[in-house]
């Protein structure tokens, strides 16, 4: 018998039950971006790969400008200059100096460098320096950033622009990712019809197909759109068996509730096994996960905000399993601007706005049931008011998690 799982209880499930599918592939550099790392990524050489200055100034030997000072300069015959993108192939002579501009290279024997703004110039082939100089200033030194080895990137990292400029910096040009996944996406209902068409009586727009794929679309994934299925069980089961032959998982929109048409239950039971039907969760109880040929099926609550919450909590987790796929979420502490109370016995989750007023930061909730899709329209985050909690008071502190993408 299936029993009403908790939150907690459905994410060790997804853990349990789905294995890593460890499908990767390799991609140029340039389209890398927003991809999982399949593997660490080690540095192969030193970066940078020679001693560098961080500041235009003079490569010296840090002893020869110890107690040097305004009115008695230290003072340092110019015995080269080194040009930017050149190698300093000489070894620095003690009492002298070389120019160097940024990033240039600093020749061997020298180990500071004293900025441009400390010295001058007497126009005799010498300068006189002003500030001593410590050991290690205003340079870098080789491998100080990098050095063959070191893991630069973490297996199941999501490639951000700055860890393209990192793996640009030690020369790899083709970037072990994980696979896409391809989800299909299902919408089950009578009375459903496309966005671009005007409802007649009794009948919705499909709001959740599109919000779906725009959700897996930003976390990675293709998406195959399998249309509207009508509430046909042999029809939708034909649907059904064919997203699980062209897909690695498929996500059912409508069909999870108790009734006469729904039979998205009935479906996943014949197409393999059936994990769970329900969840402690307001907005999202009537939810189903089931799985075939280890392939998952999520059966969604066709109410928007439950069907948002559900993939957000349940399906992204789920997707990240299946690819390795490191999960992030971002949140801040704000004060509620109101109470609320909550169903004890059942995690529930609100959409907020956040309101910045002088140096607070409040959490403003936005009012509606499951089935009104704006409660999501202009939410900066949402919330969670724990299934042993009755409510939260105004003004109280809550943690809001940040709605920026997947």
């Amino acid at each position: 018998m299936l029993y009403v799982k908790t939150p907690e209880q459905v994410l060790a499930m997804i853990q349990s039950e789905f294995s890593p599918l460890n499908e990767e592939e390799r991609v140029p550099l340039r389209q890398a971006l927003g991809r999982t790392l399949a593997e660490d990524i080690e540095a192969r050489e030193y970066v940078p790969d020679f001693d560098r200055s961080t500041v235009d100034g003079y490569a010296v030997r840090a002893g020869d400008t110890f107690g040097c000072t305004d009115a008695i300069p230290a003072i340092l015959p110019v015995q080269a200059a080194v040009l930017m993108g050149e190698g300093a192939d000489f070894t620095l002579n003690p009492g002298e100096c070389a120019a160097v501009p940024t990033g240039g290279a600093i020749p061997a024997g020298a180990d500071s460098v004293v900025m441009m703004e400390y010295t001058e110039d007497y126009g005799d082939g010498s300068i006189g320096v002003s500030k001593a100089a410590a050991p290690g200033m205003n340079m870098i030194f080789r491998g100080d950033d990098v050095y063959p080895g070191k893991v630069i990137l973490k297996k199941g990292r999501v490639l951000s622009d700055a860890d393209i400029g990192a793996l640009a910096a030690i020369g790899c040009v083709r970037v072990p990712v994980a696979k896409r996944l391809t989800v299909g996406v299902i919408s089950t209902g009578d009375e459903l019809v496309p966005p671009e068409m005007q409802p007649g009586p009794g009948q919705v727009r499909d709001v959740n197909s599109p919000m779906l794929e725009a959700m897996l679309k930003a976390f990675g994934c293709q998406v195959i759109n399998y249309g509207i299925v009508a509430d046909d069980e042999a029809l939708l089961a034909e649907k059904v068996e064919q997203a699980l032959a062209e897909c690695h998982g498929v996500l059912l929109s409508g069909g999870s509730s108790v009734g006469v048409k729904d039979a998205a239950c009935r479906i996943i039971q014949s197409a393999g096994e059936l994990l769970l039907h329900g969840i402690a969760i307001k907005p999202g109880k009537p939810t189903i996960l089931g799985k075939a040929g280890g392939k998952p099926i999520v059966g969604l609550p066709g109410h928007p905000v439950a069907a948002y919450f559900i993939t957000r909590l349940f399906v992204m987790p789920l997707l990240g399993r299946l690819t390795g796929r490191e999960q992030a979420a971002y949140t801040v502490t704000a004060k509620v601007t109101e109470s609320i109370s909550a169903n004890h016995g059942r995690a529930q989750y609100h959409c907020c706005r956040l309101i910045r007023k002088d140096t607070q930061l409040l959490a403003r909730p936005i009012r509606g049931k499951s089935g009104l899709i704006t409660t999501l329209a202009g939410a900066d985050g949402y919330f969670c008011i724990s299934r042993d909690c009755e409510g939260i008071p105004q003004g109280a502190e809550i943690q809001v998690t940040i709605l920026s993408g997947v």
